[in-house]
């Protein structure tokens, strides 16, 4: 699906899509279980690749990994991205209420991701297709439902959060709480449709993002060269110039809340 955003940006920014474990080619990988055990895998992988400005890019699962691994990267070395944007996610200090599904029995984890409708449905009612994805999924469910925020020092980037007016899990006053993580400027851009709106984007959410992503790049590297990086569908070369900009981006598929 991510793929089909490079069309939206100049030549100026490319689309660059990575996987994680347990995804496509990297599916006989173990995927982890525990959101901040990879937050801190990404991050040593961005220690020995990333030395140009970025900006990061989540939606659901991938948006609580962009916001801790801001952190972690701050952490470490004292620096955050250029911006943060986050899509199909409450807040992170925000009280989770619903119950954990990742270790229900086989049929009622089954049923549960039917009735979430975010798993397609020639997916779950094939039963090879479910021997394939069913840990993977569980995994993610995992890491989001054993995630335990702790509150720490605000990012000092802008965060634009967007949103799905219908979306019964993430309501506004939820994308709006995310200015208590940064000490900047906080947008927050709701949008027709439920929690996967990302899946086949109206104009106006392709207007806006490309329109906020392309002012996030600093201008010395709207003249070079700018890397998007969207985890989850595909496994691309990364090109490592020290001139460009980067804005790394985390959309896990199967994710919801």
């Amino acid at each position: 699906m991510y793929r089909s955003w490079q069309r939206w940006f100049p030549e100026q920014i490319d689309v660059c899509l990575v996987h994680l474990p347990g995804r496509d080619q990297r599916i006989k990988e173990p995927a982890f279980t525990r959101l901040i055990l990879l937050v801190k895998a990404i991050a040593d992988h961005m220690d020995r690749k990333t030395s140009v400005p970025y900006a990061l890019y989540g939606h659901s699962m991938g948006a609580l990994i962009s916001f801790e691994l801001g952190r972690e990267l701050f952490r470490r070395h004292g620096t955050e991205p250029e911006h943060m944007f986050v899509s199909g996610r409450r807040a992170p200090q925000w009280p989770r209420n619903e119950p954990a599904i990742f270790n229900l029995p086989h049929c009622e984890f089954i049923a549960e991701l039917r009735r979430l409708n975010g798993t397609p449905g020639e997916v779950l009612d094939n039963p090879e297709l479910i021997e394939l994805f069913i840990n993977p999924l569980r995994a993610d469910f995992e890491s989001v439902e054993t995630y335990e925020y702790r509150s720490g020092e605000k990012l000092s980037c802008p965060i634009t959060v967007y949103g799905g007016l219908q979306d019964e899990h993430v309501p506004v006053e939820s994308c709006r709480a995310w200015q208590g993580q940064t000490s900047a400027g906080c947008k927050v851009r709701m949008f027709t449709g439920d929690h996967f709106f990302v899946r086949n984007p109206g104009p106006d959410f392709v207007a806006a993002f490309r329109r906020d992503v392309v002012s996030a790049v600093p201008l010395p590297a709207v003249l070079s060269k700018t890397i998007v990086k969207l985890p989850g569908e595909v496994n691309r070369e990364v090109r490592l110039q020290r001139d460009l900009a980067r804005v790394v981006g985390f959309c896990p598929r199967g994710h919801w809340l």
